[in-house]
């Protein structure tokens, strides 16, 4: 699709974080797996939708701005303050480059007025606000047309690698690109405990 980001530089992690990928699996019972799950990817603030494509975006932002304030993380760990619209803060990496990535999904300003344009529900305005990065990305991921791809109906069969694969150069943490980070190799148990949350939800 064309929406490589640059190179993160690496960052600091938390102390829950280090614990569980640092010392790896012998530290997991230390924590009920909801509690990991609900920490590193809380719920959606959007309502409704396939549970599995729901399940996946917060899978996505693990890799992408774990945590409880996803939505406002601007690459390299600020904060958005105004939500109006993207910041589309370019924030340095090196001399010579800068990063415009932020919200839970880390989207270039370029990739959200592209994608917002087109999935938007609101009639006038590019809103930012967390209900909107979570409806464009979920009606993005919902469009086969987008991706040469059947999402959902992929995720239901359980094709999980392929999906990941497919959207890894958007989201190049994802595993198969460039951006690869410690709680990539994460994903599909993240996938699998959230699932089962989203599943359960819809049930209600």
């Amino acid at each position: 699709m064309g929406h490589k980001r640059v190179v993160r530089r690496p960052g600091g992690y938390s102390f829950w974080t280090a614990m569980v990928v640092g010392m790896g699996m012998g530290c997991w019972p230390l924590l009920q797996p909801w509690l990991l799950t609900r920490w590193l990817s809380p719920p959606l603030v959007m309502r409704g939708g396939d549970p599995y494509v729901r399940a996946l975006m917060r899978t996505i932002t693990v890799s992408e701005a774990y945590g409880p304030q996803g939505y406002s993380r601007l690459y390299g760990g600020g904060h958005i303050v105004n939500f109006t619209r993207h910041p589309d803060q370019c924030v340095a990496i090196r001399p010579g480059w800068c990063s415009t990535a932020a919200g839970r999904y880390q989207l270039l300003s370029t990739t959200w007025y592209e994608k917002a344009r087109r999935y938007h529900p609101q009639a006038h305005g590019l809103s930012f606000a967390p209900e909107f990065q979570d409806q464009v990305v979920y009606h993005w991921l919902s469009d086969p047309s987008a991706w040469n791809l059947d999402v959902a109906a992929s995720l239901r069969r359980g094709e999980l690698e392929s999906v990941l694969r497919t959207l890894s150069p958007t989201w190049t943490s994802l595993g198969y690109g460039s951006e690869s980070n410690r709680l990539t190799p994460l994903l599909p148990w993240i996938y699998r405990q959230v699932l089962r949350e989203e599943l359960a939800q819809q049930q209600r």
